[in-house]
């Protein structure tokens, strides 16, 4: 998993090179989200990076019955996880990335339970890693990472030293 972060660490870096309009100006999530998967392109070859993916294979992803619901959606049932890296015939699920912005004032629990729920072995959908972003404008202000649909805490330290030892976060 420390490779397909450290590709996570690559994409970031170029995008926080080259997205300073975007960033200064404060633009929507979905935009961010957009240009950082097109940084994920370059760093995951043999793979499909898609944005709002709701999909696998056939089937449409949703969150268990009973769960905490989203509000992406008329039946705020489905999950449009924010990046994904996976391959989508087969289906062979990577990578899943919720974002958020800094001044996002929404608590964190929707992101940090739609990726509990997306890396969850038990469920038919589940991804091998999930990473939760908050962007600043200029630094990544907070990180998670998920493994078998629990935050897993050794993991976000080493993400996190890797972020910070990029130059990528203030702590």
């Amino acid at each position: 998993m420390q490779t397909e972060l450290n590709k996570v660490v690559a994409a970031l870096h170029e995008f926080y090179a080259r997205e300073t309009f975007l960033l200064e100006r404060d633009v929507g999530e979905r935009a961010l989200t957009h240009r950082l998967a097109v940084q994920f392109e370059k760093h995951f070859p043999g793979w499909e990076i898609d944005c709002e993916y709701d999909r696998l294979g056939d089937r449409t992803l949703r969150l268990p019955h009973g769960s905490t619901v989203s509000t992406d959606d008329h039946l705020a049932k489905s999950i449009y996880p924010d990046i994904v890296v996976h391959q989508r015939a087969i289906p062979n699920n990577l990578l899943a990335v919720e974002v958020r912005k800094s001044a996002n004032h929404q608590p964190l629990e929707h992101d940090q339970h739609k990726l509990r729920a997306l890396t969850d072995p038990h469920l038919w959908f589940a991804y091998w890693v999930g990473v939760l972003l908050t962007l600043g404008k200029t630094h990544v202000a907070m990180s998670e990472v998920y493994t078998s649909g629990v935050l897993d805490r050794a993991l976000s330290g080493w993400f996190a030293q890797q972020l910070k030892d990029a130059g990528l976060s203030a702590g």
